[in-house]
């Protein structure tokens, strides 16, 4: 297994992490939350019965997405991230179910905590963007102004 290295001396986060067997443990650790744990319930649903094809994309996407290699764009070429989940509902609460499960998943998976709070910041930024129906706040503008 490839140890973390530290942050001063990691040339990328996949590198500070520790590499794929890091990053394996760390999705594997994901689903097994998420298909376990009640407070995930909403992200779980979104799932369908089997998360055997998502742990795998996951695994390649944060390989390359963490600056390792590029297992998933090799297959199946740019994420395209939003086109790709457009077809699942993702409100606030699968983005907010999804971002505690890997903020979980990291913690017990022993990221360094440097990194996972830089992580955090990231993975908002992208789960955010992922957000496909009405915010709450939307409609209530709209009621108000109609």
């Amino acid at each position: 297994m490839q140890e973390p290295q530290e942050p001063a001396t990691a040339a990328t986060p996949f590198d500070w992490i520790g590499g794929e067997p890091a990053v394996h443990a760390l999705t594997e650790r994901f689903y097994d939350l998420m298909d376990l744990e009640p407070g995930y319930a909403a992200l779980r649903a979104v799932h369908g019965s089997d998360l055997a094809n998502a742990r795998q994309r996951l695994f390649w996407f944060l390989c390359g997405w963490l600056g390792g290699p590029q297992h998933y764009t090799e297959r199946f070429g740019h994420p395209r991230l939003r086109a790709r989940h457009m077809p699942f509902a993702i409100g606030v609460t699968e983005r907010d179910q999804w971002l505690a499960c890997m903020d979980q998943a990291m913690q017990e998976t022993g990221v360094d905590p440097e990194l996972r709070q830089r992580l955090q910041q990231s993975f908002f930024q992208t789960a955010d963007w992922m957000v496909n129906q009405d915010r709450g706040v939307h409609k209530l503008f709209r009621s108000a102004s109609s």
